[in-house]
C-alpha cells in the first residue's frame, strides 16, 4: 500500500507515478484474442464448442447445448429462496424507475426561415450482454446490463455467460428472466466477443456488446468495434474514498476492501486531511482481511495497487480526486454536497457516511457499469442512450428552401462541390 502526502517534496512525482501505474494491459493477449476471433469467423458454431471445451473445462455434447433452455431458466428461477427473489425484484424495479427516468424526448421545431427540424430518438435492433462468470458470479450485473436496454425499447436481447465446468449460477438465470433477456448462451472469453459480433450458425449478430469481462474480453471487444457498437473497454474496478476525522475507520477500511475484493487488479485510494484516520484505516483494513473469504484476492489488491493520500483540505482531495477521475467516488464528510460541487470527474458519486458504493452496485437504481482507468474525464456510466440512436430530419418547401438555399450554394463553390451547388441552385431557378 502506497503513503502519500502533498506537504512532502516528492508527492508531485509519486502522485505521477500512481496515475500513470498500468494496473492491467489487454497488449499481452490481443494476439491470442485476434486469432479467438479468427477462428470463430472461419469455423463458427465449431469454434465456440472447442473454445469452450479448452477455457471452460467441459465439453459441449453439440452447438444445441450452448443455448439455455427455457426450462432451465425457469427451474433455475423456481430454485431461488424467497429472501434473494425479494432483492432480486427490489433491485429491478429501482434500477428500471431510474433508467426510465432517462428516456429522452423527440424534438420538433420550425424555425423563422420556415424548415421544419427535428430529432427522433430510436432503439437498437440486437444487443449482445457479456456476464462474467469466472471468479464470481454477477446477477447485478445482468440487471444492470439489460433492463436499460429493455427500458430502451430494444427488441433482441442476447446474453453469454462463460460456465466454468458447465454449472451455471442459478441466479444469474433468474436476474437474465427477470429482466426481460431473448436468449442466453454457455460462452464465454473472446469467442462470446466474436459470435455476438460476427454470429455463427446458432448466435446471431448483435449491434452493440455492452458488459464487463476479463483481458480477453476487453480486447476482444476493442478488436470488434466498428463491426459493432461497445460501451467501453473496462478496466479493473476502482474507488476512492474521501473521508474526514469523524468517519469510523472500519467503515473506511471495508468500503476500500469491497473494491479490493473484486480482483487483485483492483485498487482503492483513501483522501483524507486527518493523519490520525489514515493510521487508523491501514490498521483497520489489515484486520478485516483476517476475516474476509476473499483476502487472498483483497490483500493483493490492497498490497500492489491501494494507496493513502494525506492532503491539506478537502479541496486539495477534491483536486486530486479530479485528476484520476475513479471509476466509483465516496464523499464521506459532513457537507457532502458542497464537495460534490468541486469534483468534475467520475463515474458515479456516492455520498454521505450511510451511502457506501455497495449500495450502488446492487440496489440504488443507476447503473454499476462505469468507466474505469481514469476514463471518467471523458466517459459516463452505461443508460438508456447506450441503447439508443438519434436521427435528425429536416422538412422545407419552395419558400424554406429559398430563404436558405443561396447560402447553401455559395458554400458548395466555395468547397469545389459542383453538384451539390446544382442540386440547391435548380430548385431556386438557377
Amino acid at each position: 500500500m502506497k503513503q502519500l502526502d502533498t506537504r512532502t517534496a516528492g508527492f508531485e512525482a509519486d502522485f505521477a507515478a500512481l496515475l500513470d501505474e498500468a494496473r492491467e494491459t489487454t497488449a499481452k493477449v490481443d494476439g491470442v484474442v485476434w486469432g479467438i476471433i479468427g477462428e470463430v469467423r472461419a469455423l463458427g458454431d465449431q469454434a465456440l464448442l472447442d473454445n469452450t471445451a479448452h477455457y471452460d473445462g467441459w465439453t459441449p455434447a453439440d452447438a444445441a447445448a450452448l443455448r439455455v433452455t427455457a426450462a432451465e431458466i425457469d427451474a433455475a428461477d423456481a430454485s431461488i429462496d424467497t429472501e434473494r427473489r425479494a432483492a432480486l425484484n427490489l433491485a429491478a424495479e429501482r434500477i428500471e424507475a431510474f433508467h426510465r427516468a432517462q428516456m429522452p424526448q423527440d424534438i420538433r421545431m420550425t424555425d423563422a426561415a420556415g424548415l421544419t427540424l427535428g430529432m427522433r430518438w430510436g432503439a437498437l435492433d440486437a444487443v449482445g450482454i457479456y456476464v462474467p462468470g469466472g471468479k464470481a458470479a454477477y446477477p447485478s450485473s445482468v440487471l444492470m446490463n439489460a433492463i436499460p436496454a429493455r427500458v430502451a425499447g430494444v427488441a433482441r436481447i442476447a446474453m453469454c455467460v462463460p460456465t466454468p465446468g458447465g454449472a451455471l449460477n442459478p441466479l444469474v438465470l433468474a436476474a437474465a428472466k427477470r429482466a426481460g433477456v431473448d436468449e442466453i448462451f454457455r460462452v464465454g472469453g473472446a469467442q462470446a466477443i466474436a459470435a455476438m459480433a460476427w454470429g455463427t450458425e446458432s448466435i446471431a449478430p448483435v449491434d452493440r456488446i455492452v458488459g464487463p469481462g476479463n483481458a480477453y474480453v476487453a480486447e476482444a471487444k476493442r478488436q470488434v468495434f466498428g463491426r459493432v457498437g461497445i460501451d467501453s473497454i473496462a478496466g479493473p474496478s476502482e474507488v476512492v474514498v474521501i473521508a474526514d476525522a469523524a468517519c469510523d475507520p472500519r467503515h473506511v477500511a471495508v468500503d476500500l476492501l469491497a473494491q479490493a475484493e473484486h480482483d487483485e487488479s483492483a485498487q482503492s485510494i483513501l483522501i483524507t486531511p486527518d493523519a490520525a484516520l489514515a493510521e487508523a484505516v491501514a490498521a483497520a483494513v489489515l484486520a478485516e482481511l483476517r476475516h474476509l473469504p476473499r483476502a487472498t484476492i483483497a490483500g493483493e489488491s490492497w498490497n500492489r495497487h491501494g494507496a493513502i493520500i494525506l492532503v491539506r483540505d478537502l479541496a486539495e482531495a477534491a483536486a486530486l480526486t479530479n485528476r484520476l477521475a475513479p471509476e466509483h467516488l465516496q464523499l464521506m464528510v459532513d457537507e457532502p454536497h458542497a464537495l460534490l460541487a468541486q469534483v468534475r470527474h467520475a463515474g458515479a458519486v456516492f455520498l454521505g457516511r450511510f451511502c457506501p458504493e455497495a449500495v450502488g452496485d446492487y440496489v440504488a437504481g443507476p447503473n454499476h457499469v462505469l468507466p474505469t482507468g481514469r476514463t471518467a474525464r471523458f466517459a459516463s456510466g452505461l443508460s438508456v442512450f447506450d441503447f439508443l440512436k438519434r436521427t435528425t430530419w429536416v422538412a422545407a418547401d419552395e419558400a424554406a428552401l429559398a430563404a436558405v438555399g443561396p447560402a447553401a450554394v455559395a458554400l458548395a463553390e466555395a468547397e469545389g462541390l459542383t453538384a451539390h451547388a446544382r442540386s440547391v441552385a435548380l430548385r431556386l431557378g438557377g
